[in-house]
């Protein structure tokens, strides 16, 4: 397979600085991509902070709107005509198409009209969420959209083995696993600040419990309120004290449930690394993620992860000896797994230890390698891939 330099152009509807786990993924690649000596154009909506013109010819900014129900980030609008006048001036290798809105699905068929392979990402589970708001009735028609979006490129890229299994059982084809790797020099133990710890009000021996991401109904963090109540529960005698870091719709109502708690809001960089570091049990109890890069940094910073078998964790955490899983879904067994962790501070610091151990060996290095391996395997003469895309509004269609 050839090694010359390609001509990648990336499109998504999040990027950083935004805060999100496909913000962070995304960054992280083409950041990668473009130290390997490649050349990524990114498409994107416009964000506040961008300049009204765009001063980099390797960026194409177009008009967003607001996503609902996640205040900060937005859909691309459809840029069909843009592209094609874009592309057919300066013709990219291969596509990666990261997101699933109007902006991407535009993207897929101006690749399909100038015969431009194309990758997309599978890297939010929005069929799942539709019950979380309201909104139940949609999960079906957003999966056959979602199918019908992803079979019509190349491939699809998936973080994990679970997420590679699921969408297979629901038709998804040409299915290829990019996994997620961990700055295990930002997040590092190392970054353990005691001054932190003593403004959340906890001395040495104290426990803080730490939860990192969107506060979103999604997120089923009404667990973390039961697991941390059943940590304080079992160790009456250790102060602890729940931290929570991020930002969403349901902050509000949980800090009225939670007076005690402390929420600290969004954090970046450095800031955000001492305050894994700072924290000694991390509690994640989603189960709609498809991956969740905030298991491989809590790993990282060598902290006793506690989560469901499944996506990142599943992956990465093997029960009793770098963290504590539950099955999936058995609540119970997730606040048995986090008390196990504090039943004498021997099993933790063992635990810790191995967690940092198994995480600093997850660099982004090789996980770019493969995306480029991928990149290049879509650039191969292909069989005809399902006709058609430029017929958006027939997407419940999964066959022709």
């Amino acid at each position: 397979m050839s090694t010359a330099p390609l001509q990648i152009t990336l499109i998504s509807e999040t990027y950083p600085p935004e805060i999100n786990g496909v913000a962070n993924t995304l960054g992280r690649l083409v950041e990668g991509l473009r130290r390997r000596g490649h050349r990524v154009q990114l498409v994107r909506p416009r964000q506040a902070a961008d300049p009204t013109q765009a001063l980099d010819a390797d960026l194409l900014l177009t008009r967003g709107w607001p996503l609902p129900g996640y205040p900060g980030l937005q859909w691309g609008q459809s840029a069909l005509h843009k592209l094609l006048r874009r592309w057919k001036r300066q013709r990219p290798d291969v596509l990666y198409i990261a997101t699933e809105g109007p902006l991407g699905l535009s993207a897929l068929r101006a690749a399909r009209r100038l015969g431009i392979p194309a990758v997309s990402g599978f890297h939010t589970n929005f069929q799942q969420y539709t019950g979380h708001y309201g909104v139940g009735l949609l999960t079906r028609l957003l999966t056959n959209y979602l199918r019908w979006f992803h079979n019509r490129s190349q491939l699809t890229l998936v973080p994990s083995a679970g997420q590679q299994i699921e969408l297979q059982r629901r038709d998804f084809e040409r299915l290829a696993l990019l996994a997620r790797g961990v700055d295990s020099q930002l997040f590092h133990p190392a970054r353990r600040s005691d001054s932190l710890r003593s403004s959340w009000g906890l001395g040495p021996d104290d426990l803080a419990v730490l939860h990192v991401g969107r506060l979103a109904a999604e997120k089923n963090l009404g667990l973390l309120t039961t697991a941390f109540e059943a940590l304080q529960a079992s160790q009456p005698q250790r102060r602890m004290r729940l931290i929570l870091v991020g930002d969403g719709p349901q902050r509000a109502g949980l800090q009225a449930r939670l007076p005690d708690a402390l929420f600290c809001g969004l954090q970046r960089g450095e800031t955000l690394a001492a305050h894994y570091a700072s924290g000694d049990l991390f509690l994640f109890p989603s189960l709609s993620e498809t991956f969740g890069n905030v298991v491989l940094e809590a790993l990282a910073s060598g902290l006793g992860v506690v989560a469901f078998d499944q996506a990142a964790a599943g992956q990465h955490i093997h029960h009793g000896h770098n963290g504590a899983l539950a099955r999936p879904g058995d609540e119970s067994g997730f606040c048995e797994a986090a008390c196990w962790l504090l039943e004498d501070d021997e099993t933790l610091r063992r635990i810790r230890l191995n967690a940092r151990r198994h995480a600093s060996h997850l660099s982004w290095d090789g996980i770019v390698v493969q995306f480029e391996q991928h990149l290049r395997g879509a650039m191969q003469p292909q069989p005809e891939i399902g006709a058609g895309v430029e017929l958006a509004g027939r997407a419940g269609e999964t066959r022709h």
